[in-house]
Order: structure tokens, then sequence, then C-alpha cells
């Protein structure tokens, strides 16, 4: 796979000199107001920006462009968070479906590169946009009834996991604080969401933030999808979230082969649904003390 735009880092790992802000990252001048009175000073913000992720496709002599989404996210690791989105939406399931990345358009102000990114996918890659403009479905934010959202996953041929992953219970009770104490960018700025990738001895093996909780686990997945020393799909892996369990985050762990979803927040009843359908472990509020299991219990040991 080609990486333009100067390839890839380490996945999801920032880098600037310690005390300075960092990329996704923006210094404010604020007033901090307490019982004592205000006084002036500096705080640093996470950086919120849109995203137009447009894909390449097309036999190799009738090749077209076409954009496919626009989110709002966390500049930085645009790359890992395209190839998540296009794993999710079933358009690819293998690095060699990727033939590069490149950064478009204008660069915003102190902005590092265009906020427009061109995917051009393999020639053999099927995109079907009437078919697939049919089963982008939005968020359960946006009032999309439950069934809709369950028979798009449906209609991909999605087949249930029979994933042998077994986990201790002392594991899953390590997890919450192991992704904590890891958000490097959350503990400059308080403002973003985490996702982490662990193995079942609690290892993480990756941790991605942003602004979305649905893009920091897209640049998760992603980053494991165009590693080339990474393992994929991700059968055996454990997903970690800072905040609660929708029915997106686990739908883009099912596509990833992801069995086992821990959240620190609550899980939706679509989430649970689609777990128990797709023979997932779904875990919600989970601490150093206690955890709820919601679907599929039987790999807790």
């Amino acid at each position: 796979m080609l990486l333009s735009s100067g390839g890839l880092h380490k996945p999801c790992e920032g880098e600037l000199n310690k005390g300075e802000p960092r990329r996704g990252e923006k210094r404010v001048s604020i007033w901090r107001v307490t019982r004592d009175g205000r006084q002036q000073r500096d705080d640093i913000l996470a950086v919120e920006e849109p995203l137009e992720i447009r894909v390449v496709f097309g036999p190799r002599e009738k090749r077209r462009s076409k954009s496919l989404s626009i989110t709002m996210r966390t500049p930085g690791r645009d790359f890992e968070l395209a190839a998540g989105f296009l794993l999710s939406e079933n358009i690819v399931s293998r690095p060699e479906d990727i033939i590069s990345f490149e950064h478009v358009g204008p660069v915003p102000e102190h902005g590092f590169h265009g906020n427009t990114l061109s995917v051009e996918l393999g020639f053999e890659v099927p995109l079907e946009m009437e078919k697939l403009q049919r089963h982008f479905y939005t968020t359960s934010s946006c009032g999309i009834c439950g069934k809709a959202s369950l028979d798009a996953v449906r209609s991909q041929g999605v087949e249930r996991l029979e994933d042998p992953l077994m986990v201790e219970t002392d594991v899953i009770f390590r997890l919450p604080e192991g992704l904590r104490e890891q958000q490097d960018v959350f503990d400059r700025t308080g403002g973003l969401h985490a996702a982490g990738l662990a193995d079942p001895q609690g290892e993480f093996i990756a941790i991605c933030e942003d602004v979305g909780r649905h893009n920091a686990v897209d640049k998760l997945i992603g980053s494991q999808l165009i590693e080339a020393d990474a393992e994929f799909p991700l059968a055996g892996k454990i997903l970690v979230v800072s905040g609660r369990a929708s029915f997106e985050l686990m739908q883009k762990a099912l596509m990833a082969k992801i069995p086992m979803l821990v959240a620190v927040g609550a899980p939706s009843s679509l989430a649970v649904e689609l777990a128990e359908e797709f023979n997932m472990t779904l875990i919600g509020f989970a601490s150093n003390q206690r955890f709820n299991t919601y679907a599929g219990v039987s790999r807790i040991e």
C-alpha cells in the first residue's frame, strides 16, 4: 500500500515536545473564575475540524471520484480514520483494497494539510454507489429506527462471531484504568474520547483519541488494517472505549471481527441486540471494582 503525505508513524501516538501544544490541540487565553476571584491564563483545547473522505474507484481505464462522508474529527491520523470508516461500511476488507491516501484541497490557516482526504481503492474493489448510499444510515442521535440499522448490518452478509476468546475477570477490571493512563491528549485538554485495542492478557496494542467516539474507533481499527505487521481481522482482541457503547461502535467492532467490547459507560438497547444476534460480548459500566455483562458472558472466566 502506498501512503502519501509523508507515510505513517507508530499508530495513534503524538510527537511534540513536552509542554507544547500537539497536533490536534490549540492554545487559547481564558479567564479562570473561582470564589476567590478571576485570573487570566492559557488553556489547551482539542481541535475539531471537518474531514471529507473521497474515494477513487472503478476499473483502471475508467476511474471515478466520489465523496462518501464528511465527519467532524480531531486532525491527525486521517489515513487510519478513513481506513477504519471504509472497513466498517464494508467497502474494504483487507490492506490490499487500498492503493493510496492523499490529502487534497486548500490548507486551512495554521493547518498541516487540507481537510479533504482522497483514498484510491484497488481496481478490483466493487463499489456500487446507489446501493452503498441506501446502506448508509445515521447514528442513534438522529432518530433512525433500530430495525433499519440492524437490517443494514444483516444485508452485508456478516456472520456470527464464533470466536473462542476467553478473558479473566481481573483483566477486565484493569482495562478502564489502563486505557485512561494512556489518554495523553485527554490529560491536556479534557475533551477527547479514547478507544484501545487489548489482547486477552489486558496489554494494549494501540490506543487512539478523537473528539468523536466513532472516529476514535475508526482510527484504531484503521491503524491495524494498514499496518504491515498487524494481524487482521482482529479476532481474539478486546475493544475498550472511554464512553458509552452505542450501536455504531458495536457495528464497527463486528466488521473488524472483534468479539468483545468493554465500555466505561452504558450500552444502548440496540447495541445489546446487535451483540446478542452476532455472538459478541458486551460489557458496560466497567471500572476497577465492577462491570455489567449484557451479552456473551461465556467468554468471561
